[in-house]
């Protein structure tokens, strides 16, 4: 086969160079950026007083396996939080989508929110649309160098000041910085600020909307989630296109009503919305997998209206049923309401079980190697393995005992035992019998640990088992 039959499976990629407008989703865009950058660089600096504990609001600490958020402390046994959590992200997001599309994409996707940060250091630091296009056709010379330059610099300092601050949620953040600039923190924090300082520059720095096309996944399966009445991002091509087609304005085509004559919809084929798309579509070509909804698109159309004087909403929210003719999207339909009640469910049993925390932990669990001993005085013995957990901010005394098996004794080298603010402890027990209960047979028994009168806390009882040989 010849050079000249050979098929080409992959495009080129073309540069997308973004240029800037103003507008109302522009500026919503602008409010949700400053938002979350705020919170994710500001936080792990934010001092939380507490009766124990580390000083920092929110601090993910491994070692000693707790998670402080604010004043939740989170446990390892609590991880179901974690599942509750993921749950209600997942439908939130289902809820959001079958609403208004993409709209977690255009404005709450880190990779969106990064990405918009660094190509405003590239425009300012290489200028507007024109000024970059021209920059990147021309000769590699020293200006050039200098340009391309900075402007890798500075995205290498955000995508550090990102990975930076991750690593400070993972420990008291003062110190830690100062701990990783004179070489003394852990590996591991280096190796994490060098792995998202890499992800963060290649992904919103030179992948960019080819992270949306082709590898996030959730623009393969948003399809499920949409239906004719969810809105999308649409150009009005009756309006647009008019009979004849779009047209530039011309001496004859300069009002709509010379236009309307001429056949010739209100588009004026400025290009203007293709312009501004981060990912490089032509919205007048319809729905698209590499729309993200950011809406921009709108903002340039409107502009454009804005200064010929017509009317907004050439570009638009709109449903599929209302381009098809129909009425209003219907917003509460019964999949979207699906979606709200299981949210609404899964929010207030994670509420619920946040706000009934156990003040402490209590498990006990069976010694299987012996499963019993017997004594010299004829008695069985079961041996135990106590585990206690103080999840309260202040000192805890606990007083053991057992119920259920008749005539026991319960045998612990520390029957009471005072815990400090989130301590934890491992206590061993003997429970001891007379072998006149059944044999061969398991009783169910249970041991109590009572907190002090004075701390006003209840009891807490776990169940277990004594075991009796036969004979």
């Amino acid at each position: 086969m010849s050079d000249d039959s050979e098929v080409q499976l992959y495009a080129p990629r073309q540069s997308i160079f973004p240029r800037s407008v103003q507008g109302r989703f522009r500026n919503l865009k602008w409010g949700v950026l400053a938002l979350a950058y705020g919170v994710y660089f500001l936080l792990p600096w934010l001092r939380w007083e507490r009766e124990s504990g580390p000083g920092q609001a929110v601090l993910f600490d491994l070692v000693g396996r707790k998670f402080y958020i604010f004043d939740l402390v989170v446990y390892p046994q609590d991880i179901f939080w974690l599942a509750g959590i993921l749950m209600i992200f997942a439908y939130l997001l289902f809820f959001v989508t079958g609403i208004g599309g993409r709209v977690f994409c255009g404005y709450f996707c880190f990779q969106t929110l990064w990405t918009d940060v660094f190509i405003q250091i590239e425009r300012l630091v290489q200028g507007e649309r024109p000024a970059r296009i021209r920059l990147s056709k021309q000769p590699w010379n020293a200006a050039k160098v200098l340009r391309i330059g900075v402007t890798h610099l500075l995205w290498l300092l955000v995508a550090f000041i990102t990975g930076l601050t991750f690593v400070l949620y993972w420990d008291d953040a003062p110190r830690l910085v100062i701990d990783f600039f004179t070489g003394q923190a852990p590996f591991a924090a280096y190796a994490t600020a060098l792995f998202l300082t890499t992800t963060t520059y290649v992904m919103a720095g030179i992948a960019r909307e080819q992270v949306c096309t082709y590898m996030c996944p959730y623009a393969r399966f948003q399809s499920v989630m949409f239906d004719r009445d969810t809105l999308i991002v649409s150009y009005d091509q009756a309006r647009g296109e008019g009979e004849n087609g779009r047209s530039r304005l011309g001496r004859d085509l300069k009002t709509r009503e010379a236009r309307a004559e001429a056949g010739v919809g209100d588009c004026i084929d400025c290009g203007y919305c293709v312009q501004v798309c981060p990912t490089g579509i032509d919205i007048r070509n319809g729905l698209q997998i590499q729309c993200i909804s950011c809406a921009l698109c709108i903002d340039a159309c409107d502009t454009i209206m804005d200064s010929l004087g017509w009317e907004r909403g050439l570009v638009g929210y709109t449903s599929e049923r209302v381009e098809e003719g129909g009425e209003k999207a219907n917003t509460l339909r019964p999949k979207v309401i699906g979606y709200l009640a299981v949210l609404l469910v899964a929010v207030s049993l994670l509420v619920w079980s946040i706000g009934n925390q156990a003040p402490f932990d209590l498990s006990v669990s069976q010694v299987r190697q012996p499963i019993f001993v017997r004594l010299s005085d004829g008695r069985i013995e079961n041996s135990y393995e106590i585990k206690v957990n103080n999840k309260t901010g202040h000192s805890l005394r606990l007083n053991f005992s057992i119920e259920g098996l008749p005539n026991a004794e319960l045998a612990m080298e520390f029957p009471q035992v005072t815990l400090r603010p989130e301590q934890r402890l491992r206590l061993n027990a003997h429970i001891k019998a007379e072998p006149r209960v059944r044999d061969g047979h398991t009783h169910p028994v249970r041991l109590i640990a009572t907190p002090d009168t004075d701390s006003g806390l209840p009891p807490l009882a776990h169940e277990t088992i004594f075991y009796v040989p036969k004979g």
